[in-house]
């Protein structure tokens, strides 16, 4: 409706750039987030996360809950998305995926290797720079896929290791 709309342009256009660019962070992900994983995310990037995303909570864009950030309506999880040029999706996806699975691989953290490789493939092999890091993601997929295998979720296996050939 009209009023969800000027709801949403009347906050993301009060934001400061850095909580806006955090949304639109946070919106790669889905709807919510845990802390932790925005916490490493933002170690690996270098880039202001927490903070902004306080500054978002206080205006009532997203809340802080069970240890998540999460979006108050849809609506702003889709505007937050929508913010980032439709070019530079799967570059990010792709970013964050790499950052946290280099996380997930030095902590031994499987949930956090999905996560990080479910961001990866929706970047897609297009991201890819070089054909080493096309190997490198293509092992991380094929441990995501082990993973998958070990917890009898063989529609996930399949498709890590799907995606993984196809960045060989």
């Amino acid at each position: 409706t009209d009023s969800v709309a000027t709801f949403i342009m009347n906050s993301f256009h009060n934001l400061p750039p850095d909580a806006l660019s955090a949304l639109c962070v946070l919106s790669c992900f889905g709807t919510s987030v845990s802390i932790p994983l925005i916490e490493y995310l933002e170690a690996q990037i270098q880039t202001p996360l927490m903070v902004p995303l306080e500054t978002a909570v206080a205006e009532s864009i997203v809340d802080k809950r069970k240890g998540s950030f999460y979006f108050i309506h849809d609506k702003l999880h889709e505007a937050a998305y929508g913010a980032i040029r439709p070019e530079q999706r799967c570059l990010q996806h792709f970013r964050y995926g790499l950052a946290l699975g280099n996380v997930a691989v030095r902590r031994n953290d499987d949930m956090l290797l999905i996560t990080a490789v479910s961001q990866i493939n929706r970047g897609g092999p297009q991201a890819v720079v070089d054909s080493e890091q096309g190997v490198a993601v293509a092992d991380l997929n094929l441990n995501a896929g082990k993973k998958a295998m070990k917890m009898s979720d063989f529609f996930s296996a399949h498709s890590f290791f799907d995606h993984g050939i196809s960045y060989l």
